[in-house]
């Protein structure tokens, strides 16, 4: 499918600090774009399709791991960070894909994973040779106590104990996730300078900045104390990770001074950015220390959607209020979806809603202060796909069936042409079934339609663009209840107010938005003092430009 697309347009009051107010455009390349008919999307297949990215309007793209790598969690085990997976192409396909993303004015960031390796590593394959080698403290090994258990209680978060035992050894060797992935002991400022070295590597090579993997991971408790129980708290229970309160086994105080060592190195690249991943209970406290003041990240997202059975005025009200406008505070970053966690649209609205819910939901996230993330097909309005078990590829998955929910659902791939053959992602059989339902919503059919999801997700971003009240202004909350949702961006030349109605029925238009101004966008029928079901507008207030 060929066709002309509309240019994106210029950022309004666009500073050195790029990414501050940036729309970040997650790419997973196994299931975007496949160039060679091998059912796997690759680096050429993305560079095919960067045209359409750059037309969403979007500053950027994040890519997943495309490293080399034997795939047991599809990529997030590297082998080699400097290599690209043959699946996904050459080291030159990338160096082309940023080029051309450098022609369209997209930024290119990549994940960076730096809490573990993959166990064919070379680095790894030299660390359990033996206890005395010249890598050999570069993982987190361990004796065995004294009748062979585990060195602790460490749990890991896939399932079962955080240790696996090595006969090379004779000692355990600890893995937060899967035990492909063996702990990197970042403690040793040698792994720390290997790591600073890759990153190295892939700056010299263009690209703008980096997405850090489960950064709060990196780092364990040396004494390898036990991790406390955790309090009941209603919580569904799936793994033995839930059981725990996990303080010991990552979190610990010692990140934040490889964070600064890490920073020092991007920000002496131009216009470079740097976000963490940051999950779990301590996330909020843990995304500030990571990213307060200048010699620290520039932003980081947790969890606080992603895996939100329900939005509620409240839940963004308080993930709002986590990340006050004041001096020494990072700047944070949003995601409603990624691909660990389920479309929101499946999770937050029932079936006959999901395309009014669409609108407003993606006029909320261009609302926060911060970077909105948006995930590849989110733009579209794409439903988690329900993917049978005799096809599952998530290990996490299979492992833990049917409790934990798959994340191939959210991995299928991207849907472009609604007749071509397997949506025009591939010719050759995909690696996870192409979305039947999904079909529907695919790129062309939505092009052809300007009352689509596409369209109006176009539009917003222009808006949001080229206005910097919504890019980067501070965000005041004037009105928080059980379905409404108000808050107020400041700019330079406007006040632009965000009103939503988050429910399945009309609300009272609110005392604290006078029905005058101009009126930036609005969906779902909302008016000036009208507020339908899933109502959402953007009013400027003292408009001066």
């Amino acid at each position: 499918m060929k066709q002309d697309l509309p240019s994106a347009p210029p950022v309004a009051g666009k500073t050195a600090e790029w990414w501050r107010g940036a729309t970040i455009y997650q790419i997973y390349p196994r299931s975007f774009q496949d160039s060679n008919d091998d059912g796997i999307g690759d680096l050429a297949g993305i560079t095919s399709r960067l045209d359409y990215i750059a037309s969403l309007g979007v500053d950027a793209i994040w890519i997943s791991p495309f490293y080399a790598s034997p795939m047991a969690d599809f990529g997030y085990d590297i082998s080699d960070y400097r290599a690209v997976d043959p699946i996904f192409g050459t080291l030159a396909d990338f160096d082309a894909l940023v080029a051309r993303a450098r022609e369209l004015d997209l930024k290119v960031m990549i994940d960076q994973v730096y809490a573990h390796t993959s166990d064919q590593h070379a680095w790894f394959a030299e660390s359990r040779s033996s206890r005395n080698n010249p890598r050999a403290d570069w993982y987190v090994w361990a004796d065995a106590k004294v009748d062979g258990s585990p060195p602790n209680n460490w749990q890991s978060v896939f399932g079962g104990p955080s240790w696996r035992w090595d006969a090379r050894r004779g000692q355990y060797y600890m893995h937060n996730f899967l035990a492909e992935q063996p702990q990197l002991n970042l403690h040793n400022t040698d792994v720390q300078q290997a790591l600073l070295d890759v990153a190295k590597f892939w700056l010299d090579r263009g690209v703008s900045g980096f997405r850090i993997d489960a950064l709060n991971f990196a780092m364990h408790d040396p004494l390898l104390r036990n991790n406390p129980p955790a309090p009941e708290d209603g919580t569904v229970r799936t793994r033995p990770f839930d059981f725990q309160l996990q303080v010991y086994n990552q979190s610990h105080e010692d990140i934040v001074g490889f964070i600064e060592r890490l920073q020092a190195l991007i920000a002496s690249y131009p216009d470079t950015f740097s976000l963490a991943e940051v999950g779990g209970r301590k996330a909020a406290s843990e995304m500030k220390a990571f990213t307060q003041g200048d010699e620290r990240l520039d932003s980081a997202y947790g969890f606080n959607f992603l895996y939100a059975e329900k939005l509620t005025p409240k839940l963004v009200a308080e993930a709002l209020e986590d990340w006050p406008d004041t001096p020494g505070t990072g700047w944070p970053s949003w995601a409603f979806e990624n691909h660990d966690a389920p479309r929101a649209l499946s999770r937050w609205c029932e079936p006959s809603e999901i395309d009014a819910f669409a609108r407003m939901k993606a006029m909320l996230l261009l609302s926060l202060r911060g970077n909105p993330i948006l995930y590849q097909g989110e733009e579209l309005g794409l439903l988690q796909d329900e993917v049978p078990f005799e096809m599952l590829q998530d290990p996490e998955a299979i492992a833990n069936w049917p409790l934990t929910l798959s994340r191939d659902g959210v991995r299928t791939p991207l849907p472009w042409e609604a007749e071509a053959q397997n949506g025009g992602f591939s010719k050759g059989s995909p690696w996870l079934p192409v979305s039947a339902q999904n079909l529907n919503r695919a790129v062309d059919r939505q092009e052809a339609d300007s009352t689509s999801q596409l369209h109006l997700t176009r539009e917003l971003l222009r808006l949001r663009r080229t206005n910097d009240a919504l890019r980067s202004g501070p965000c005041e909350v004037l009105l928080c209840d059980e379905t409404r949702l108000v808050v107020r961006r400041k700019g330079t030349d406007r006040t632009v107010v965000g009103v939503f109605n988050i429910s399945a029925r009309s609300a009272e238009w609110p005392s604290a938005v006078v029905p005058e101004g101009t009126v930036l966008a609005a969906v779902n029928d909302t008016q000036l003092g009208k507020l339908p079901a899933w109502g959402a507008a953007w009013i400027a207030e003292g408009d001066r430009t």
